[in-house]
């Protein structure tokens, strides 16, 4: 069984989405452009410990994504604690929501934005009371 160890954005502004992603889930990045020979910053999403895995923003080598199209890649699903401050603090650094915050019976609440690179993503509180 093949398991997800990291995991590439792909933007079009480095620093854009740097700001974005580092200020809306606290992540960190460290420059790997020399070591992959094009713009690449690595990011950190939380303790080694914790559940979840690492990643990249690395620069587009295409078009991005146009509004209203279906998703063409991956959509990575970020946990949170606190899934409407959050909310907030995507769309206070430019975010949209794509679709609003649902309950997933039982288990957590869920919803999707669009990044500032025009990319899907998805945002995951559990909750165990949410309905």
């Amino acid at each position: 069984m093949g398991k997800v160890v990291h995991f590439e954005i792909h933007v079009d502004d480095m620093e854009r989405a740097k700001k974005f992603y580092g200020e809306a889930f606290d992540w960190t990045f460290e420059d790997w452009s020399e070591y992959a020979g094009m713009p690449y910053l690595g990011a950190t999403t939380g303790d080694a410990d914790a559940m979840g895995i690492n990643g990249a923003l690395m620069k587009r080598m295409g078009p991005p994504p146009q509004p209203g199209q279906p998703v063409n890649g991956s959509v990575c699903t970020i946990g949170v604690g606190d899934y409407d401050a959050t909310e907030a603090k995507i769309l206070s650094l430019g975010g949209q929501v794509a679709l609003p915050k649902y309950a997933l019976p039982g288990m957590a609440w869920q919803g999707y934005y669009i990044d500032t690179e025009n990319n899907v993503i998805g945002i995951h509180q559990p909750d165990e009371n949410a309905k």
